[in-house]
C-alpha cells in the first residue's frame, strides 16, 4: 500500500459511522452483512447508509455481491491487512513485536521515561 491509498482508507474510516459499518462487517467475517442487517445494527436510513457504503467502496474496504434481492456486503480483509501493515512498517524501532508490549519502541536516550 502507497500513501495515498493509505489516506483514501483512512479518510474513509475518519467518520463515526462509517467506521461503525467497518467494524460490524470485519467482525461478521467472510460472510458479511446483507445492508438490511447492517442498516438494523447501525440504525440508519437506508440513504444514508448507501451513501458511507460507497465511501467504503471506493477506498476498496468492503465489497458487495448481489444475491437475488439481498445485498451482502464484506469487509475486505486484505485491503484492511495491507493498510495495518502499512502503518506499523518499520514500528519498535526495527525491533521485533511482541504481544506482551505490542508495537512500542524501546526508550532512546532521548527519550524521557
Amino acid at each position: 500500500m502507497d500513501a495515498d491509498h493509505a489516506v483514501t482508507a483512512l479518510g474513509a474510516l475518519s467518520h463515526a459511522s462509517r467506521l461503525a459499518a467497518y467494524r460490524s462487517l470485519v467482525q461478521a467475517g467472510e460472510d458479511g452483512l446483507s445492508v438490511g442487517e447492517l442498516r438494523d445494527q447501525l440504525e440508519l436510513p437506508p440513504a444514508t447508509l448507501t451513501a458511507h457504503l460507497n465511501v467504503l467502496r471506493a477506498a476498496g474496504l468492503v465489497s458487495d455481491e448481489r444475491q437475488g434481492r439481498v445485498i451482502r456486503v464484506r469487509a475486505d480483509y486484505a485491503r484492511m491487512n495491507a493498510l495495518l501493515a502499512y502503518l506499523t512498517e518499520n514500528c519498535c524501532a526495527g525491533d521485533a513485536c511482541t504481544p506482551e508490549r505490542g508495537c512500542a519502541p524501546k526508550p532512546t536516550r532521548r527519550s524521557k521515561p
